[in-house]
């Protein structure tokens, strides 16, 4: 009995070729509409689809494969002796090979596409055939993208036929397929809703991981399909594989770096963390001020800066360990210098561009949320006798942008511009300010100070006038407001409300 495949794809790249190929070897080559034109006009014998069901394709394309001699062919189990009687008796034939590559729905989409015009590109009769050959995989081969023409003729010209084990693997990769397809039509349609009732999100593997954050944890790298995310258009120039640490630790990195703008920046990170962060004239004197910050932490931090590296910052960054460093661009005696130090993983990339959503993983579940934004400055209010002065001001704004990305409870000590202490993920406030005044030592003299949230009492701001802090920016809210408005006060102290708290959980 002559083999027969059915073809019907809207990405028509190589489908003469294969389909040439396979007539080659005996098979039937049935088709719909635009590809079997396709096949015609590359000479490839073909038969319409409509000659098959004894149909004619109806509704402008909408139905011509949705039909019992199709759907028959490539279901029946050919190892069961009641289907082949039943194919006979219907004068059924059976559908050896399935090729379908389904409507370009997700580039619709990302056209934006009219709506009209996307419900169009929603596939019915594609995503059918391709379940129903991926279900009967052990008597039909499916083909669910071009990807795979070349190891299935490779197989059929060698072999005579396809193995069981690709024919599985080939099934997975269509119900793969279908699986994505849906979910991005579901997408579509609740996009409106960013809290939906069913969330369906779509990811694939991007990087295999050589352990999780300890040797003994498996892990992998899997992203968002068709979003920007962490390393989309990053360039690793040099050093070995990024590990799971690394990626949470460059995440934290690039993050921070969002907040500080234009103006050359330079973020370290240790144990996704802030240990220093600086904006100067220049990309150098920004580095080096991030570096002042917490000398003994940033040695094998992650080093993430908004600009080019030059040879002069390239000379700075070598003195200090440093596990990757992420920069805009490297120039040639920059890579030169790097090329010393093989284990610096050098990354290459423009700033990142935050989400609209971000989300946190729990046990058996998903926390989502909208990704916290700064403000607007103008809402801000000076609760104190004395308001800050330009300087104070912009280095409380400076402290601010940097303790929202610092696990709380947190406070930020800065100075210049540049942070001069940093107390992290304290379980009391007080714990967190007597941290960043113990990082800054005598720099405190003079510095102002950020808090993610408000002072639940005096005795945090009491701690740091007594350090020397002049500034301080925090949300307010607290039922003692006027208890710690009162402590700056008495202490010529400057505060700011903000209105906002910005935990980082």
């Amino acid at each position: 009995m002559k083999r027969r495949a059915l073809v019907s794809v809207s990405d028509k790249k190589g489908i003469a070729a294969f389909a040439r190929r396979l007539h080659g070897m005996g098979f039937e080559i049935v088709s719909t509409g635009g590809t079997a034109r396709t096949l015609k006009e590359n000479r490839v014998p073909v038969v319409p689809v409509s000659e098959v069901t004894g149909e004619p394709e109806i509704l402008g394309g909408r139905v011509k494969t949705l039909h019992p001699m199709i759907h028959g062919g490539i279901l029946a189990n050919l190892e069961d002796p009641d289907h082949i009687t039943e194919l006979v008796k219907h004068g059924i034939g059976p559908i050896d090979l399935v090729c379908i590559n389904l409507y370009p729905f997700e580039e619709s989409v990302a056209g934006e596409a009219s709506e009209a015009k996307t419900v169009e590109q929603i596939d019915i009769g594609g995503p059918a055939m391709l379940r129903a050959a991926a279900k009967n995989f052990r008597s039909v081969i499916v083909v669910p993208s071009p990807g795979f023409y070349k190891e299935i003729l490779a197989e059929l010209e060698t072999e005579g036929q396809v193995s069981l084990e690709t024919r599985r693997r080939l099934a997975l990769a269509a119900f793969r397929r279908t699986a994505r397809y849906d979910a991005a039509i579901a997408n579509w349609f609740e996009s409106g809703d960013e809290f939906p009732d069913l969330l369906t999100m779509r990811y694939e593997k991007v990087l295999p991981m050589r352990y999780g954050e300890n040797p003994h944890q498996k892990a992998a790298y899997y992203a968002r399909i068709e979003q920007e995310h962490l390393l989309s258009d990053v360039e690793k120039l040099q050093g070995k594989d990024l590990s799971f640490n690394n990626l949470h630790d460059v995440d934290a990195a690039r993050t921070l770096l969002t907040e500080l703008g234009e103006s050359p920046a330079a973020v370290i990170v240790k144990h996704a963390n802030p240990c220093g962060a600086a904006v100067g004239e220049t990309l150098l004197e920004a580095y080096e001020k991030a570096v002042a910050s917490d000398p003994v932490s940033a040695f094998g931090g992650i080093v993430a800066l908004n600009g080019p590296v030059d040879d002069a910052l390239a000379g700075q960054v070598t003195k200090v360990f440093t596990e990757v460093l992420i920069a805009t661009n490297f120039a040639p005696e920059a890579r030169e210098a790097f090329a010393a130090k093989p284990n610096t993983i050098l990354l290459q990339a423009d700033p990142l561009t935050l989400p609209a959503l971000s989300a946190k993983d729990v046990t058996g579940g998903l926390l989502l949320q909208e990704t916290d934004i700064t403000e607007d400055e103008s809402e801000y209010e000076v609760v104190t006798t004395k308001a800050p002065a330009p300087e104070q001001m912009a280095n409380l704004l400076f402290a601010w942008r940097i303790a929202k990305r610092v696990r709380s409870n947190a406070i930020v000590l800065a100075s210049g511009r540049a942070t001069v202490g940093i107390g992290s993920g304290q379980t009391s406030r007080v714990a967190a300010s007597e941290l960043a005044v113990r990082k800054a030592g005598k720099r405190t003299r003079g510095a102002v100070a950020a808090s993610d949230a408000f002072f639940p009492f005096a005795d945090g701001v009491e701690a740091l006038a007594e350090a020397g802090i002049t500034a301080v920016i925090q949300p307010g809210g607290s039922r003692r407001d006027q208890e710690v408005v009162g402590a700056a006060n008495e202490r010529g102290v400057a505060m700011v409300f903000t209105g906002r708290r910005h935990f980082l959980h």
